[in-house]
């Protein structure tokens, strides 16, 4: 005869006393009302010196921060405005978390070289472009100009040319090979006043590049004497090592501007610039360029492009146009 099944009771149930799943999961992020706006000025192997906006009476206080989980893989670079949570101090036990990433309004973007699809963001929130070239010892370089320029361009800031050693050679030429652009430039000699410099760079966040050797430092120096370039600012965070390969955001002293010093930058991958991206700065030559056939590259009229006949008509410059051309060949 078979035996019937027992049947379970209360004392046959195992419970604990917190089993695994039954709380729900909620979607919703605390809101940190209470977060403190604030500005990267330094990035280092995940942390970041971040300047926060309070107390306004001596300009804002420097403190170390980590990214909050909730931010996930944003990437956060100098320039970014934040909200950060902590203890707004400069004390070294301070413990700060960046929560919230602002919009950026603008984004300086390289990759590493033309052929590389990866894009890396250098800068955030930068208007100008200071793109630093002496003319003499060494020479221009005008690939990495004309580079510099496409970038600026692509990103909506304004490109700045800084011609240094103006002692040594004469800025005419190179002036005059970006006129068409109408580049703002600056000529500076060794040992010179700054008052031009600085007037273009107050009121703005202004990125500077430049070959090793061009004076780029010795300006930043001069501008910021704090700044102590040879072992970088940032030796809060990396106690005083090489910081070559780091971009650092300095307020200019006694007028409202910051120039960002981005050393690690030697060339400009543009594989993420198109040749539509290139004509927002050319917007006389745009609507000639809907004209042209499908995937036109813009090069020569025996191509298809119709932008010589654009010109022809009176729109553009040839100027203009070769200054374009010229650009897109850099890519």
């Amino acid at each position: 005869m078979a035996r019937r099944p027992r049947e379970l009771d209360e004392d046959d149930v195992r419970s604990r006393a917190n089993p695994r799943g039954t709380r729900p999961r909620s979607k919703q992020r605390p809101a940190h009302e209470n977060a403190v706006d604030g500005m990267v000025v330094a990035v280092d192997r995940g942390r970041y010196l971040v300047l926060a906006d309070e107390p306004q009476a001596t300009g804002g206080t420097e403190v170390m921060a980590m990214r909050a989980r909730e931010l996930g893989r944003k990437s956060i670079v100098v320039g970014d405005r934040v909200g950060v949570v902590g203890t707004i101090d400069d004390s070294p036990d301070a413990l700060v978390r960046i929560v919230r990433l602002d919009e950026r309004d603008t984004v300086l973007r390289r990759t590493a070289d033309d052929s590389d699809e990866h894009e890396r963001v250098i800068v955030a929130n930068a208007d100008q472009l200071l793109i630093v070239s002496a003319l003499a010892d060494p020479e221009p370089s005008y690939g990495f100009i004309d580079r510099c320029l496409v970038a600026a361009l692509a990103a909506g800031i304004e490109p700045v040319l800084c011609l240094t050693k103006s002692d040594l050679a004469p800025p005419q030429p190179v002036i005059e090979r970006y006129a068409a652009l109408d580049v703002p430039s600056v000529v500076m000699r060794r040992g010179g006043p700054l008052d031009e410099v600085r007037d273009l760079l107050t009121g703005h966040v202004s990125v500077l590049v430049g070959h090793s050797g061009v004076g780029k430092s010795t300006l930043i120096n001069a501008l910021v004497p704090t700044a102590d370039r040879a072992t970088g600012r940032v030796s809060a965070i990396g106690k005083g090592r090489h910081t070559s390969s780091s971009a650092v955001a300095l307020r200019l002293p006694d007028v409202d501007g910051w120039v960002v010093d981005t050393p690690g930058v030697r060339s400009f991958g543009l594989a993420h610039v198109s040749p539509d991206d290139l004509l927002w700065a050319f917007p006389d030559l745009e609507d000639g360029a809907n004209r042209c056939p499908r995937g036109c590259e813009h090069l020569a009229a025996e191509d298809g492009c119709t932008l010589d006949a654009w010109v022809a008509e009176g729109h553009s410059t040839p100027d203009r146009l070769a200054a374009f051309r010229q650009l897109l060949v850099s890519r």
